[in-house]
C-alpha cells in the first residue's frame, strides 16, 4: 500500500489546479482500468477483485477516477468539485462522505488508500494502470453565482415558518430559471438556516459571487419582505429593497424581486425566462398559501403517521377547491392519498391518488410528483417494470424532486436493489435535511451492504437529527424507532432497548414503526419472539404496501421460517388479496 505512481503509468492528466477543467467526468466514456489487482469499470460503476464486487455511487466513482487521474498529486476540494460536481456549490460534509466511502472501499479491497493532506486536499495512494484521461465535454458557465439564504420568519408566529421557507425556495427556483445565473441548491443554502452567519465566509465556502438574504413578515393580511443582495467578496450591499403589500400581491412581489436581482447583477433575462418565472401554477394567493402549508407538512411530518397524510390531503384539497387548475397541488394531493391508501388495511372507500395524479398531469405534464401515485399503484399490483418506468419518468422530469428520490428509493429498497436505493436516499437526504426517515433508511441500506464505516457515519448523523426532533415531540414513534436504530448501529444496545420499549408504549398504533423495531430486534438482538410480537398488529392491520415490505425485507430472513411468522404472513396476504378483490 506504499506504492506511488510512476510518471509512465498514466497519461498527462488535465490541469485541474492550473486551469479550470470543463468536467464533470462522464462515466460512460471512461474505459476500465486497474487499481492494484482490482478492475475498475466506470460505465457500470463496479470495482471487482476476485470474488469481491462493489457497485459505487456515481459521485464516488467520479471522485475515484479524478484522484487516480492525478498521478499521485494532491487534488484540492475545489479540484474535486470542478471534476465531479461540475463546479456546483457543495458542502464539506458532502465531500467528506464521498471520501469516507472511498476509504472504506480501499480498506475492503486492500488496493489503495486516500490520504487527507490537512488544509490542502486529497491524494490517492495505489498502483494504477490503463487509465486514459477522462473525456472533457464542454460546459457553459454562468456569469454570476448566487446563494439564496433562507429568509427569516419575522411574523412573531413560529407556525408561519412554512411561509418564509416557501418564499425562499420559490425565489431560488425563479432565479435558477435565468441561464446567466448559477444558483446554489436549496438543500445547501438551508444548511445555514438559524445560524449566525458571515456572508463573506459563506460566499467563500460555497464559491459564489453574491448572497441574497432577507426576512418575511406575514400578518393581518399583509406581507412585508426585506431583501438585500450582498457582494460575497467585500460584504457590501449591491441592492436592497423592502416590499410591503397586501398578501394577495405575493406573486407580484416575487416577480419584482427576481427581476430586480437580475438587473442589479447586470445579467440578461431572456423573454422565455421571464415567462417561466411568472408561471407559478396558480394566480390565487390563498391556494398558494395552503399548498405551502401542505408542502411543509410533507417534509417535516412523521412518515408512517396517517395524520401527516390526512393533513396534506385536507390542505391540498382546499387549495384545489380554491383553484381547480392548480397542478402542483393536485400532484401533492395524489402523493398523500397514495401513501395513505397503501398503508391502511380495509382501505375501501379511500382514494388511491390516481385521479388527482392524472388531473395534475393533464394540467401540467412536467410535474414529476404526479407519476408517483401511479408507480405505487402498479407496484402493489405486481407490475414492477411499469412501476419502475413511472419512477424513472419522475426523476427525469425533476432529478431534484425530494418526493421522487424518496419514493424511488422505497421501491428499490423493497426490491432488494440496495445500491440504487442508496443513491436515491443520499439525494433525498440532501434535498430535505430534516427527513430523518430517509436517513434512517439509508442507515438500514448500509447495514444490508455491511459497509461498517458508512453505517457508523449515517447512524451518528441519524442520532443527532432525531434527537432534535424528539426534543420537541418526545412521543414521535418513528423518530424513537430510528433513534433506536442509530444507537444499536453504534453499539449502544442498552439505549436502543430503552428506546424500543418507550416507542411501543407511546405510539403502539404506528404500524411502520413496529416493522422497523421488529427488524432492529432481529438484526441487533437476535430476538425472534420479540420481533414477532412487534409485528403482530402490523400483520393484522397493515395495508398492502406494509405487508409487501414485511414479505420482502431480507432483514427478517432469520425469522421467515418461524411457524408463527409464516402463519401470520400467510393470513395477512390472504386478507390483502380479499380486500383487493372486494374493491
Amino acid at each position: 500500500m506504499n506504492d506511488r505512481f510512476s510518471s509512465d503509468e498514466l497519461p498527462k492528466r488535465p490541469g485541474l489546479t492550473a486551469q479550470r477543467s470543463p468536467w464533470p467526468i462522464d462515466l460512460a466514456h471512461v474505459r476500465p482500468f486497474r487499481l492494484g489487482d482490482a478492475e475498475v469499470r466506470p460505465a457500470s460503476r463496479e470495482v471487482v477483485r476476485g470474488e469481491q464486487s462493489e457497485v459505487l455511487e456515481p459521485l464516488v466513482m467520479q471522485v475515484l477516477i479524478a484522484l487516480a487521474s492525478a498521478r499521485g498529486e494532491i487534488l484540492s476540494r475545489d479540484d474535486l468539485i470542478e471534476a465531479c460536481w461540475g463546479g456546483r456549490a457543495v458542502t464539506d460534509d458532502a465531500i467528506n462522505r464521498v471520501v469516507s466511502r472511498l476509504r472504506a472501499l480501499g480498506r475492503a479491497f486492500e488496493t489503495f488508500e486516500v490520504e487527507t493532506i490537512t488544509k490542502v486536499g486529497f491524494r490517492l495512494v495505489g498502483q494504477v494502470s490503463g487509465l486514459e484521461a477522462p473525456a472533457t465535454p464542454a460546459r457553459t458557465t454562468a456569469s454570476c453565482r448566487i446563494c439564496v439564504l433562507p429568509f427569516v420568519n419575522m411574523s412573531g408566529d413560529a407556525e408561519q415558518e412554512y411561509f418564509s421557507d416557501g418564499i425562499s425556495e420559490d425565489i431560488t427556483t425563479d432565479l435558477s430559471k435565468v441561464s446567466a445565473l448559477a444558483v446554489t441548491a436549496r438543500h445547501t443554502a438551508f444548511t445555514f438556516k438559524g445560524q449566525a452567519i458571515d456572508v463573506c465566509e459563506i460566499a467563500r465556502k460555497l464559491g459564489v459571487s453574491h448572497v441574497l438574504e432577507g426576512s418575511v413578515r406575514k400578518a393581518d393580511g399583509r406581507v412585508r419582505i426585506n431583501a438585500q443582495l450582498i457582494d460575497g467578496a467585500t460584504g457590501n450591499h449591491v441592492w436592497a429593497e423592502r416590499y410591503d403589500r397586501d398578501a394577495t400581491g405575493i406573486f407580484a412581489i416575487q416577480d419584482d424581486l427576481s427581476e430586480a436581482i437580475v438587473a442589479a447583477l447586470k445579467v440578461r433575462l431572456l423573454p422565455e425566462e421571464k415567462q417561466a418565472i411568472e408561471h407559478r401554477g396558480t394566480t390565487d394567493a390563498n391556494a398558494y398559501n395552503y399548498y405551502l402549508m401542505a408542502r411543509q407538512y410533507r417534509i417535516t411530518g412523521d412518515f408512517g403517521d396517517q395524520r401527516r397524510e390526512e393533513r396534506t390531503i385536507r390542505l391540498c384539497g382546499r387549495a384545489v377547491e380554491i383553484d381547480p387548475n392548480y397542478a402542483q397541488a393536485w400532484a401533492l394531493l395524489g402523493v398523500a392519498q397514495a401513501n395513505l391508501f397503501s398503508a391502511q388495511s380495509g382501505n375501501k372507500g379511500l382514494d388511491d391518488g390516481l385521479a388527482a395524479a392524472e388531473r395534475a398531469m393533464a394540467l401540467d405534464a412536467t410535474i414529476a410528483e404526479a407519476h408517483l401515485p401511479l408507480a405505487w399503484h402498479l407496484l402493489l399490483q405486481g407490475r414492477h417494470d411499469e412501476a419502475e418506468t413511472e419512477i424513472q419518468a419522475a426523476l427525469q422530469l425533476n432529478p431534484d424532486s425530494w418526493e421522487a428520490n424518496k419514493e424511488g428509493a422505497r421501491i428499490c429498497y423493497r426490491q432488494n436493489r440496495i445500491s440504487e436505493a442508496i443513491l436515491l436516499l443520499e439525494k433525498a437526504c440532501e434535498l430535505a435535511d430534516s427527513d430523518f426517515h430517509s436517513l434512517g433508511m439509508l442507515t438500514a441500506a448500509h447495514i444490508r451492504r455491511g459497509n461498517v464505516e458508512s453505517i457508523r457515519e449515517c447512524a451518528e448523523r441519524l442520532i443527532g437529527l432525531v434527537d432534535r426532533v424528539l426534543s420537541g415531540v418526545p412521543h414521535n414513534g418513528a423518530a424513537l424507532a430510528f433513534s433506536a436504530l442509530g444507537h444499536a448501529a453504534v453499539g449502544k444496545l442498552e439505549k436502543a432497548r430503552e428506546l424500543i420499549e418507550r416507542a411501543v408504549i407511546l405510539d403502539p398504533d404506528n404500524l411502520y414503526m413496529r416493522f422497523n423495531l421488529a427488524w432492529i430486534s432481529v438484526v441487533f438482538f437476535n430476538d425472534s419472539e420479540g420481533a414477532i410480537e412487534l409485528l403482530g398488529p402490523a400483520m393484522t392491520k397493515g395495508g398492502g404496501s406494509l405487508i409487501c415490505l414485511i414479505a420482502a425485507d431480507v432483514n427478517l430472513d432469520t425469522i421467515r421460517e418461524h411457524p408463527r411468522f409464516k402463519t401470520m404472513l400467510a393470513e395477512a396476504m390472504e386478507r390483502i388479496e380479499a380486500e383487493s378483490a372486494a374493491e
